[in-house]
């Protein structure tokens, strides 16, 4: 009987010393979730997102080299261009040399009138308009026109010696607009809101001042210049368009009459949903939001 006890402690002192080494050899057992939180995560090459698509007719352009601008020529403040350096300057120069720098390339200017504008646009020989372009929604169904970055009203410049002051004074006045403007249009709207003539056969759609007969008739020129001169030669009896635009040919001995109507606003025009459209928009928002566009209205004059 002792034999056996004996032996049952000896037993036993054996089990304590085996589990005692080998609970300092083995590490805890881990449950699966505790096993993947602690395994190092696995390292993996990832791509670098790709840069935005450029739309064709931008990439074209950044090829080129050169963003081709059609602005006009002859109007102080927006677009000038000296006749002895050549040098061109102006709010809408400005702003066609921001599109450019945009684009990483140079700018070239094209000179263009309200007549010749679209067509050189339609056919690609220009890739924007920055040119007092007015907006309307008729434009808006050929082309794009970015948000407005200026704001006009038109008006009327006579010689003082016609003693013309308003608008009354143009019933049955011969006026000088430009060729392809909406001026001779806001003109007759202005005449007959204030009851100077009948609107009868009125239609904004379909109006053409060549045909306009209504209380006063029109005389379309290809440019301003040309129809200061008629203006000044007696040809026409007062000459109509935006005011920023008459400044340049209010000399001594012209005035405005007492009228401004009909608010112009002017944005860059672009092939109608082009690339350049966008880059166009994303230009003269940035330039709005940040004060530089009302810096370089008040630098020309414009304010």
């Amino acid at each position: 009987m002792k034999k056996k006890y004996i032996a049952l402690v000896a037993a036993l002192a054996l089990l304590v010393s085996l589990l005692a080494g080998c609970g300092g050899s083995e590490a805890p057992v881990q449950s699966e979730a505790e096993a993947t939180e602690s395994a190092p995560a696995e390292v993996t090459e990832t791509e670098e997102p790709a840069g935005e698509a450029v739309a064709a007719d931008v990439q074209a352009v950044i090829d080129r080299g050169v963003l081709r601008v059609g602005v006009k020529n002859a109007v102080i403040g927006f677009g000038y261009e000296d006749p002895l350096t050549g040098e061109y300057s102006g709010l809408e120069i400005e702003l066609a040399k921001a599109l450019a720098e945009k684009l990483g390339v140079d700018v070239e200017f094209t000179a263009v009138t309200a007549a010749t504008r679209t067509e050189l646009l339609d056919s690609g020989d220009i890739d924007c308009v920055l040119a007092t372009f007015t907006i309307t929604d008729e434009r808006r169904e050929s082309w794009d026109f970015t948000t407005p970055y200026y704001t006009d009203y038109v008006s009327v410049l006579v010689e003082d010696a016609s003693g013309i002051t308003d608008l009354s004074g143009l019933v049955g006045a011969t006026v000088g607009v430009s060729s392809g403007s909406t001026s001779a249009k806001s003109l007759v709207k202005a005449m007959i809101e204030a009851g100077l003539i009948g609107g009868d056969g009125f239609d904004e759609e379909s109006f053409d001042p060549a045909t306009w007969t209504d209380g006063v008739s029109f005389r379309q020129y290809d440019d301003y210049p040309t129809i200061s001169t008629a203006l000044s030669a007696g040809e026409v009896d007062a000459f109509c368009v935006d005011k920023s635009i008459l400044a340049i040919y209010r000399t001594e001995g012209r005035s405005y009459i007492d009228a401004e109507f009909a608010p112009q606003e002017y944005g860059i025009a672009t092939a109608k949903d082009s690339g350049m459209s966008a880059v166009a928009e994303e230009l003269v928002t940035d330039l709005l939001a940040d004060g530089t566009i009302d810096s370089l209205i008040a630098e020309n004059g414009l304010d």
